[in-house]
């Protein structure tokens, strides 16, 4: 008697619409993103791996040029950054923005102009600021009451740097409560409801060495409603009409942050940029016009929404087996290269890939290595019934919060960082080796 047939089934999982625009469906259940099979990726560069659409970064930095025409869109370099992104950032006409000395000095060898960058951070070091000032960073935004004079005294009596101060406006907006950061009680930023903010203001105002180009705010991140974003337009608007009353000055500029939220997996809501650039458009008209104010020119700072599509994370299934009713899939990384599960209870929808899947879907639970119980990837997600060990998961919108949160935990090496582009693979970030910990381990 002869074997039976296998035939692919076809899955509820084959829905792409969170994946990058170039992806497509090849025969045998391969995948390829930028022309480039992401199997072949996997054999090539070993896994787990993380994979980078560049020509989805690109594309996606025009989109924002086209729906900001008349605002200056600032890339938030803490989702991802390497010499390659400030690259494809800088060659697409985007700003930068950086938080610390690193980001800063990585972007500027790499060829990006100071001048188009911002810096930020609640507790920016002396070394921060210092490198921010000797390379002429473009904006530096104030945080707290005593950054103005330690700015200002390391500017030093005959310079002179544009600063802007970021204003907490009481707005909680977000996908969870540590992202959510418009609000009174945590770290960042200076209240509007308690007076810090016009505070900090007259105390930036009366220092010659600082010029006050205007007013930064940042409400969360995750954020899918429009309607947050047009709050703090009224309320930063309300704030700048106050300080012209009390000091006579008018601010050119208003930034409020990023945020802008995407869907990781199929069906999820993400935020309309076309909508929220029209109606930020129009709140700030009308706002300015009932103050009394010229219309400043505002600022954006996308990050995830930028890096976070472009991405494809790939693992190697280890050990399949059940505990009770539950199908575990432990794959070959986990917690160390992504800890946005763990943080933030993040969602992801994993798909097979390099093979036909030939057993209906089950419910299953990917887990990473690493020696916490916490070390879970996606939680009763669907996986094909026939998955085993060999196997290749590939986890879509990876390129966020994902290489740049990544650590070394159990000396396991961060993985490499792989570009693809009609039809080529290049590395970017090479993976981390055991000789990089033996280099680094200097004692005796």
């Amino acid at each position: 008697m002869s074997a039976p047939l296998l035939t692919e089934l076809p899955s509820p999982l084959d829905d792409l619409s969170v994946w990058p625009a170039s992806t497509a469906r090849l025969p045998q259940g391969h995948v390829s993103v930028g022309g480039v099979s992401l199997a072949d990726i996997a054999d090539r560069f070993d896994t787990p791996a993380y994979v980078l659409d560049e020509e989805e970064i690109r594309a996606r930095c025009r989109t924002y040029r086209a729906a900001f025409p008349q605002a200056d869109v600032v890339y938030a370099a803490k989702a991802f950054l390497s010499r390659a992104m400030v690259r494809w950032i800088d060659e697409e006409g985007l700003g930068l923005d950086v938080c610390s000395a690193g980001e800063l000095e990585l972007a500027v060898t790499a060829g990006f102009p100071p001048e188009r960058m911002v810096l930020h951070g609640n507790a920016k070091t002396p070394r921060d600021i210092e490198t921010a000032l000797r390379l002429g960073v473009g904006r530096i935004v104030v945080d707290s009451p005593s950054e103005i004079a330690r700015i200002a005294a390391l500017v030093g009596p005959a310079g002179r740097q544009k600063v802007m101060v970021r204003v907490v406006p009481g707005i909680s907006a977000g996908g969870h409560e540590k992202i959510r950061t418009g609000t009174d009680g945590q770290k960042f930023g200076l209240s509007l409801t308690d007076g810090s903010a016009r505070h900090a203001i007259a105390r930036v105002l009366g220092q010659h060495q600082l010029e006050l180009t205007g007013l930064h705010c940042h409400i969360g991140s995750q954020i899918t409603d429009v309607k947050p974003y047009l709050v703090a337009v009224r309320r930063m608007v309300g704030l700048m009409a106050r300080v012209r009353e009390s000091h006579g000055v008018t601010f050119p500029e208003l930034d409020l942050g990023g945020g802008h939220g995407i869907a990781y997996r199929p069906g999820e809501p993400a935020l309309d940029l076309t909508a929220l650039a029209r109606r930020l458009d129009a709140e700030l008209s009308a706002s300015c016009a009932a103050a009394g104010l010229p219309a400043p020119r505002l600022a954006v700072e996308p990050g995830r929404a930028i890096a976070a599509p472009a991405g494809v994370a790939l693992y190697r299934v280890l050990a399949v087996k059940h505990t009770g009713p539950t199908l575990f899939v432990a794959v070959d990384g986990g917690m160390s290269d992504n800890p946005r599960p763990a943080l933030y209870g993040a969602r992801y929808a994993p798909r097979l890939i390099g093979r036909p899947a030939v057993a209906e879907p089950v419910t299953a639970t990917v887990v990473g290595r690493h020696c916490e119980a916490g070390d879970v990837l996606a939680s009763d997600v669907l996986l094909p019934g026939d998955v085993r060990p060999g196997d290749v998961l590939a986890v879509p919108v990876a390129g966020a919060y994902q290489v740049s949160m990544a650590s070394a935990y159990n000396l396991v090496g961060r993985p490499p960082v792989v570009a693809v582009h009609d039809g080529t693979a290049r590395l970017l970030i090479r993976r981390e080796t055991q000789e990089d910990f033996r280099r680094r381990d200097i004692g005796a």
